[in-house]
């Protein structure tokens, strides 16, 4: 039987996502992950009409699809962390702008079904990263846009970005579905 990952402690992840890693419940990354991913879909579902209409709570703010967009593009960009620091990686990895990639991967022109899909499908690429990693491998570190970072702190980021987001849609999104 698989070991949980364990929770993270602080120096194994961005200071900046402490609080967004201590909303994330119990101690194995992949069960937290597993289990985000039917409630993260269904929460967009529930939301269809607000984010085909494209609609924003704020002027600046994403719109729904905009916002699942940016999920995708953290857990690729984090499962890519994840790979490298697994394996051994001794250069530091760099950090990337949101929101130059929200705007330039064109999510708000997609229907919501195809978005919530390769959502579906970069959650089990990282799934099954995370099932697979060797021994010791939850606990391999790297730097990572400037802090130090482990296998089990980026997995554990992964969900509690979402998470924050979740909170977000939820405070902010849901009122506009009147």
């Amino acid at each position: 039987m698989r070991e949980p990952s364990g929770r993270p402690a602080p120096g194994e992840y961005a200071d900046y996502a402490l609080d967004d890693i201590a909303a994330v419940p119990g101690d194995d990354a992949i069960a937290a992950l597993a289990a985000l991913g039917p409630e993260t879909a269904a929460l967009f579902r529930s939301l269809a009409p607000v984010a085909e209409r494209g609609l924003s709570y704020a002027p600046g703010k994403w719109p729904l699809k905009v916002v699942l967009g940016h999920l995708i593009d953290d857990e690729r960009i984090f499962a890519y962390r994840i790979l490298c620091l697994a394996r051994g990686e001794t250069q530091e990895l760099p950090g990337f702008d949101q929101e130059r990639y929200a705007e330039a991967g064109g999510f708000a022109a997609r229907a919501l079904e195809s978005l919530l899909a390769e959502y579906a499908e970069v959650r089990a690429a990282t799934l099954a990263l995370l099932r697979h990693l060797p021994e010791g491998g939850w606990t391999r570190r790297g730097r990572v846009n400037g802090y130090e970072a482990s296998v089990r702190g980026l997995a554990f980021h992964i969900a509690g970005h979402e998470l924050h987001h979740l909170r977000i849609v939820r405070e902010r999104y849901v009122a506009l579905a009147g």
